[in-house]
């Protein structure tokens, strides 16, 4: 897997994202700055465009650094229930604070994603049978749970709607000044890639890494803040988007291995190049109406899913 080719295919398929669209939109007409059409496309167009990128990279890393940490294929925040606790803070702000502003929102999200991500690495510490696949059932069912008591809490105070609308994975909504919390994805990337080596040492077990003289816990707790801080600016961002931060991960340590130094930059541009098809093939199918990206990402990711499970099942025998 060569990192020029997922540059150039992240390159074309942007420049396909921006002029695709219910409204046509054409380079001549951008060279007319006053135009409807270059209004539409910088606060429409490119908006959506650097959601893409930012919400593709930034939940392929975290999806690469629970793998890592929790040393499972199969484990990302989809199937260890953190974009489900995220979900949970979110609706515990709503809940509890009257006329709730977006800042106590990302604070209850990312407490809750914090904390539900690290219940579940206790989990896992404390099960005896770690079978590959084992292991995500129980982050599904543990997510499941959480889901659950979301859309009970949700149901019982007539916010069900608002949950639901608020967090369907999509990309529709978008324009400028509704996508700006994902730049905190940034420094996050930056911070999973300078502590890279560590979340591989650290992936080998804690008796190795307390044997080649690094704080375990301190590493853990590092990577599960970035995770938490990636599945919040997600989750209150686009919404909930499935599979991205599982299968993008594999597909690139099937080629390169699993030294995260090496593969971050390919998992990050992967992770946007998929994002990307999923987002063309649901803007077009059904032109000028769209179908959210999260419909398209759950079909094929669920497919891509499957086959890394029957793989898992024939590597076990």
């Amino acid at each position: 897997m060569k990192l020029w080719i997922l540059i150039i295919s992240t390159i074309i398929l942007s420049f396909i994202s921006l002029f695709i669209g219910a409204i046509d939109i054409s380079i001549s007409d951008l060279f007319d700055w006053n135009s409807d059409e270059t209004h539409i496309f910088l606060i429409s167009r490119v908006p959506r465009l650097l959601a893409i990128i930012l919400a593709g990279a930034g939940m392929s890393i975290a999806g690469l650094i629970m793998q890592a940490l929790s040393r499972n294929k199969f484990v990302s925040p989809t199937t260890a229930g953190t974009l489900d606790a995220a979900k949970l803070g979110i609706l515990i702000s709503m809940l509890f604070i009257t006329n709730v502003t977006y800042t106590q929102q990302i604070i209850f999200s990312f407490a809750f994603a914090l904390v539900g991500t690290f219940i579940f690495m206790q989990i896992l510490d404390r099960i005896k049978f770690k079978d590959a696949i084992f292991v995500p059932l129980i982050g599904i069912m543990y997510g499941n749970i959480l889901s659950s008591i979301t859309t009970f809490f949700a149901y019982e105070a007539d916010l069900i709607q608002n949950i639901s609308a608020w967090l369907m994975g999509s990309f529709t909504l978008i324009i400028s000044g509704r996508y700006e919390l994902l730049y905190i994805s940034i420094p996050a990337i930056i911070l999973a890639y300078l502590f890279a080596n560590k979340f591989t040492v650290a992936g080998m077990g804690e008796e190795f890494a307390k044997n080649l003289g690094l704080s375990y816990k301190v590493v853990l707790n590092i990577g599960l803040f970035l995770v938490a801080i990636i599945s919040t600016t997600v989750v209150l961002t686009v919404g909930v988007i499935p599979f991205l931060g599982l299968i993008v991960p594999n597909i690139v340590s099937i080629y390169l291995g699993d030294n995260l130094r090496k593969i971050i930059p390919h998992t990050m541009l992967l992770g946007v190049v998929f994002l990307l098809i999923c987002d063309i093939i649901g803007r077009v199918i059904i032109h000028p109406y769209e179908i959210p990206v999260n419909v398209t990402v759950a079909v094929i990711g669920s497919a891509i899913f499957l086959i890394m499970l029957l793989r898992g099942r024939a590597y076990a025998k």
